[in-house]
């Protein structure tokens, strides 16, 4: 989440009256992430997050990313659907962006997740992945293995400014993972970014599954690796804790079983996703506009998680 459009109270207040929602009180941007404009608003009935969709979210997909939500808000699980207006419609635009107002989620996203809340995060992977069995959207995977080759020539040489002898690093790991990468597990609608901080919870509980805007159609275990690759390591993918990996994966097995395939396909779907990460992040790092209210987030750290999964192959053992 960011802010890169700015919204006056004059416009989100116009807005607003196309929905049943009440009169604005009060609205504050949200600085972290780098996908989207982001918003927590509040009116005279309830509080709700107001989303305009930036440049890396296209507006051709956002009726599946709303499909899927509606889907899993109907499957009783609990993630954010898009407040339809008073005509029926999610999707709206505003400040000439693509916006909807999204349901608002109680909970806190965790920085240092305990055992039994990953196995609680682990647990409500495996039930989103039950519940879309039978979802019938399909979206290619604009940030999957076909693009990572694609993404590192746009970066070139300007890796090698972030620390040295980095593009080479990566070009080399990245042969090795497209040699390896499995090509006849299950697939579905994963949603390919279930982080800490994608995760809202209370407690032990997991209150919200939320920014399912990478979601696509993709191997399903490559979702469980993206995130075990995020829920190990602290910030700066440093100090792993294996017994968080093992509890994300036996919540996870509780509610959805593994095949024996893709727990063997594992080892390399995580070292797929630490490329993905550095990659995407080095991209943002070198092309975020200084005036942009945004949180960077350090490449580094996923190269220091890739080098950890490439000297522990048993990690998922």
């Amino acid at each position: 989440m960011a802010v890169y459009t700015h919204v006056s109270a004059e416009a989100l207040s116009a807005f607003l009256t196309r929905y049943d929602v009440g009169e604005l009180v009060s609205a504050k941007g949200i600085a972290e992430g780098v996908e989207n404009s982001n918003y927590l608003v509040d009116t005279t009935k309830a509080r709700f997050i107001l989303t305009l969709y930036e440049k890396r979210v296209a507006a051709a997909d956002l009726p599946f990313f709303m499909a899927l939500l509606d889907h899993l808000d109907t499957k009783g699980l609990a993630v954010p659907p898009a407040i339809k207006d008073r005509q029926g419609y999610e999707i709206q635009e505003l400040e000439g962006r693509p916006a909807c107002l999204i349901k608002f989620l109680r909970g806190v996203s965790l920085s240092h997740p305990t055992r039994a809340q990953a196995l609680a995060a682990g647990a409500a992977m495996g039930a989103m992945h039950v519940a879309v069995a039978d979802f019938a959207g399909q979206r290619p995977n604009t940030m999957g293995i076909g693009e990572w080759r694609p993404l590192l020539s746009r970066c070139g040489r300007d890796l090698d400014t972030i620390t040295a002898g980095l593009f080479d690093r990566v070009s080399h790991a990245l042969d090795v993972v497209e040699a390896q990468w499995p090509v006849a597990l299950p697939t579905s609608a994963i949603h390919a970014d279930l982080f800490p901080d994608n995760v809202l919870m209370l407690g032990d509980t997991v209150t919200g599954l939320i920014d399912f805007y990478f979601a696509c159609t993709d191997i399903r275990a490559y979702d469980l690796a993206v995130m075990h690759t995020s829920w190990i390591f602290d910030a700066h993918g440093a100090n792993p804790d294996p017994a968080i990996g093992r509890a994300l994966l036996d919540g996870y097995a509780g509610a959805h079983p593994l095949t024996a395939d893709e727990r063997a396909a594992l080892p390399v779907l995580a070292r797929g996703a630490c490329i993905r990460f550095l990659l995407s992040r080095a991209w943002d790092w070198i092309h975020t506009p200084a005036d942009a209210l945004v949180t960077r987030k350090d490449p580094l750290a996923y190269l220091r998680r890739l080098d950890w999964y490439e000297a522990n192959p048993d990690a998922f053992a």
